[in-house]
């Protein structure tokens, strides 16, 4: 069952690029996600997926109903802090606290919360459209970051190096959202527009010069405000994190911990 949910996690990282890098890789003529029935439906196909990938963590023996459990405090605590950022221009508090889970849980588990994260976020504020699933995948990716941070650090550098990492991810999420909407925003008459045809260094010179134009309003302040929480809060998250891990025995030694459990029933 491992092996299922680690396929999965890599067929839908493909799946992700292959979505984000239509425009400059594909003929014009392939529209990807041009109306919110395509994208609800691809929304939930992903957080089926996510579930898919718990459960095959469950029968692996990675997880047990109490992990489970905090999973799902996890993905309820990041969507409030999505809703909290909701309207303001790039203020969104959610990320501190998915970098940090995914830091504590690993990659394969830090992108199911990402995933599963922003889909209820999107279902409690009505924000399900055309942008969503590039919203999910965009956040899984920087949960997978997050883990590849090296593990050698001292916890002093340890979070000074997640929070610099949140902020390149602030700034890479606001480019990857430019990324979807760029094709469908201009038009093909304007000199920063998509031009259906065009070479791939073409439309990227024109995306680029596009989105350094339009995003630091939003992207700047993402970023302040995640390398300021994670700054203050990840020693003390982390360790509440890792505490808890440890007395679930999750992961590092999740058979040894199956079997004292079953010694201890015996005595």
């Amino acid at each position: 069952m491992r092996v299922i949910a680690t396929a999965i996690f890599f067929a839908t990282n493909l799946l992700g690029f292959a979505l984000f890098a239509w425009p400059l890789i594909l003929p014009a003529d392939v529209l990807i996600l041009s109306n919110l029935s395509d994208a609800t439906w691809l929304a939930a196909a992903l957080a089926a997926l996510a579930v898919v990938m718990i459960a095959a963590q469950i029968s692996a023996r990675l997880l047990d109903s109490k992990s489970v459990a905090i999973v799902a405090i996890l993905v309820a605590l990041i969507a409030a802090l999505r809703l909290m950022g909701a309207g303001a221009v790039g203020l969104e508090p959610m990320w501190f606290l998915l970098i940090l889970a995914a830091r504590a849980f690993g990659s394969q588990l830090g992108y199911a919360i990402a995933l599963l994260s922003m889909l209820v976020s999107a279902l409690f504020t009505g924000g399900v459209g055309p942008w969503l699933p590039f919203q999910i995948f965009a956040a899984g990716w920087i949960a997978i970051g997050a883990a590849l941070v090296p593990r050698s650090l001292s916890n002093k550098f340890e979070v000074l190096a997640l929070a610099l990492y949140g902020a390149v991810a602030a700034f890479l999420f606001g480019l990857l959202m430019d990324l979807q909407l760029w094709p469908w925003l201009l038009g093909t008459d304007t000199q920063l527009s998509f031009q259906p045809g065009g070479s791939v260094a073409e439309n990227l010179s024109r995306f680029i010069t596009f989105h350094f134009a339009t995003a630091l309003a939003w992207d700047l302040p993402r970023a302040l405000l995640t390398f300021t929480l994670i700054l203050l809060t990840g020693r003390a998250v982390l360790n509440s994190l890792n505490r808890a891990k440890q007395r679930l025995g999750w992961q590092s030694t999740p058979l040894r911990a199956s079997e004292r459990a079953t010694e201890q029933m015996g005595a």
